[in-house]
């Protein structure tokens, strides 16, 4: 269950770049825009002012279940996997300052408090506490972190296409996990991680058409389920 995300990004990041989008054309800057020319609803989640994001669910009113150990597994690959898009952002908004990232970042955090409050609920162990940005104990996880950003690297399209590549895979690997699960707790808060990458996949792909005139092309999840999304 863990190598979900793992296998689909193993097979598909390498033509991400390439296949992922196409540009159409060089986009005219907003006068209303922000930061790097950026539209306002374009900006995306996360950032620190009240109302943005939907809110963490109080799993502390839920009452406690047993967890099943595929439940163990998918909380545990959650909290790596939402440190890995937080961290990946963080990288990509030093290296382009492009807002949306700095923003989507910050939803993260929130994502990673989120399933952190699971672990120390269930009095499970951490595997990301004390971690620095870029760092993880999982070599799996290291690797695809600095593949990410490399692939990232490459350009402002380039990283914004990574961004809805990551959001893709999240939605997906959560699909997984929410089918597996009957625990309260895990569904509330995988439900609400779910509703907050599906509005990162929106920002991404918004930038990325708004901006750059470019039409983002899904890698994981299926044409009319990714249309559904960012419709």
């Amino acid at each position: 269950m863990r190598k979900v995300g793992f296998l689909i990004i193993g097979l598909l990041l390498l033509a991400a770049v390439a296949a992922s989008g196409c540009i159409a054309g060089e986009a005219g800057t907003d006068s209303t825009s922000t930061v790097r020319g950026e539209p306002p609803e374009d900006r995306g989640q996360g950032s620190p002012a009240p109302g943005g994001e939907m809110g963490m669910p109080d799993i502390s009113v839920l009452p406690y279940q047993e967890l099943s150990e595929d439940e163990i597994d998918a909380i545990l690959y959650m909290a790596e996997e939402e440190k890995l898009a937080r961290d990946v952002y963080l990288t990509l908004f030093n290296e382009t300052g492009i807002q949306v990232f700095d923003n989507i970042a910050r939803s993260e955090q929130t994502h990673m408090d989120m399933v952190v409050e699971l672990i120390e609920k269930y009095n499970l162990t951490n595997p990301i506490e004390g971690l620095g940005v870029g760092e993880f104990r999982s070599r799996e996880m290291q690797n695809l972190y600095d593949d990410l950003v490399s692939k990232g690297s490459a350009g402002e399209v380039e990283a914004l296409k990574v961004g809805a590549l990551v959001e893709e895979i999240d939605i997906k690997d959560l699909q997984e996990y929410l089918r597996r699960t009957d625990n309260e707790d895990v569904k509330a808060v995988f439900e609400s991680l779910m509703n907050g990458s599906e509005s990162h996949l929106r920002a991404f792909t918004r930038v990325l058409s708004n901006r750059y005139g470019v039409e983002y092309h899904p890698q994981v999840l299926g044409e009319d389920e990714y249309l559904a999304i960012v419709g």
